[in-house]
């Protein structure tokens, strides 16, 4: 059936009639409604308070668990993006000096499709990233620097330019980078490969779009994988058809790149503010359960105990 306008007062009275949703403050309701939606709020996170294909809530279910529920991950996105933008700034770091170190520090030197680990395979994705490299550049731009140094000197070196790239880019240019410059950047990850820095940074950067979009982030899951870890197997994370089930492509694969790719200091704050958040919602949803949660996050039960093991 086509879906119709409706008043904020008809959204509510479709809540508490239709739906059974338990509303003690309609005009609450109508103010939560009036700044975040219909759509984005009951559509976007009604899921865990519902019966699977039914229209009505649980019993007892109320508008206020479900905007709790919104409003926990709102925060759980202000709290991934905060340290996922590390790992981001640190990257960006470490391509930009080596880089400029092999090749030099003008323009040129990454806009040029030879200077990258080009092949009959790969060809057309490093033209592609030469592309969106120069468009990031091009004048005049959102970015007061890169018109100075544009219009000064001439040039826009490497260290100047990544600050105006975006997550995606820099794991491109990472990806495509020289077998040398790969293994450079990677030794400053401690027990990393250059292969699984490429496919943590790559489920970063998926996540850190989410975040950034204001997309829902508690069920998170992606088609790319990160690779199999020590941390994995420490954790003992289920295991179906010779393939773990946690921890690969969903928001708990993100926390493992995490724990490998920031301090173990930084790692010990993101993990108690991340429990904390846990608890906190558990706390505001009596109809939602500490398993369903985890569950739903991608969370094994022992996933606190990430911090026990080293890396």
């Amino acid at each position: 059936m086509a879906q119709t306008f409706l008043t904020y007062e008809q959204q509510v009275n479709l809540l508490q009639n239709d739906k059974e949703l338990c509303i003690s403050d309609s005009d609450f309701a109508k103010t939560i409604l009036q700044k975040i939606s219909y759509y984005s709020l009951i559509d976007g996170y009604k899921e865990p308070f519902k019966p699977f294909r039914s229209g009505k809530y649980y019993y007892g279910v109320t508008f206020e668990e479900i905007f709790s529920f919104y409003t926990f991950d709102e925060e759980l996105r202000s709290l991934f993006l905060k340290y996922i933008l590390k790992v981001e700034q640190h990257m960006k770091s470490m391509i930009s000096y080596h880089f400029c170190e092999k090749y030099g520090e003008h323009q040129s030197a990454y806009l040029t499709d030879t200077n990258y680990n080009i092949n009959r395979k790969n060809n057309g994705q490093i033209q592609r990233l030469v592309n969106s490299l120069s468009q990031a550049i091009a004048t005049p731009s959102q970015y007061r620097y890169i018109n100075h140094h544009t219009v000064t000197y001439g040039n826009v070196p490497l260290w100047v330019a990544t600050n105006a790239l975006t997550f995606g880019q820099i794991s491109k240019m990472y990806q495509y980078a020289t077998s040398d410059i790969r293994t450079k950047i990677s030794k400053h990850f401690d027990n990393i490969s250059e292969v699984q820095l490429h496919q943590l940074v790559t489920v970063l950067a998926r996540c850190r779009n989410v975040c950034a979009h204001g997309e829902r982030l508690y069920d998170f899951h992606i088609r790319e994988t990160i690779p199999n870890m020590p941390l994995h197997q420490k954790l003992q994370l289920p295991i179906k058809n010779n393939q773990y089930i946690m921890g690969k492509q969903d928001l708990f694969a993100v926390v493992i790149a995490l724990r490998y790719l920031i301090s173990s200091e930084e790692f010990k704050v993101f993990k108690s503010s991340l429990s904390k958040l846990i608890k906190k919602v558990l706390k505001q949803c009596s109809h939602l359960t500490c398993g369903q949660l985890l569950k739903k996050m991608g969370f094994p039960g022992n996933w606190e105990k990430i911090t026990r093991y080293k890396i």
